[in-house]
């Protein structure tokens, strides 16, 4: 009676996880393709790549714990 809405909420904050993942994903991807097209990259801008690969890696490691399925 009390933990009815368990199974809604895992499914709601999965895809909040999802969302995210994505999000970060696109934005690890371009700050990666902006390192690659620079010729002398300032160090604040190799720091926010690889922010954004460890935000993306730690979501990631999450969601594989965590056992979330994409839906395509």
């Amino acid at each position: 009676m009390f933990f009815r809405k368990k199974g809604s909420l895992r499914k709601e904050y999965d895809q909040k996880l999802i969302d995210q993942l994505e999000e970060l994903k696109v934005s690890w991807l371009n700050q990666k393709a902006l390192l690659e097209k620079s010729l002398d990259p300032s160090p604040d801008i190799i720091c926010q790549a690889k922010i954004a690969e460890v935000k993306y890696f730690y979501l990631f490691k999450e969601a594989k714990s965590r056992q979330v399925k994409l839906k395509r």
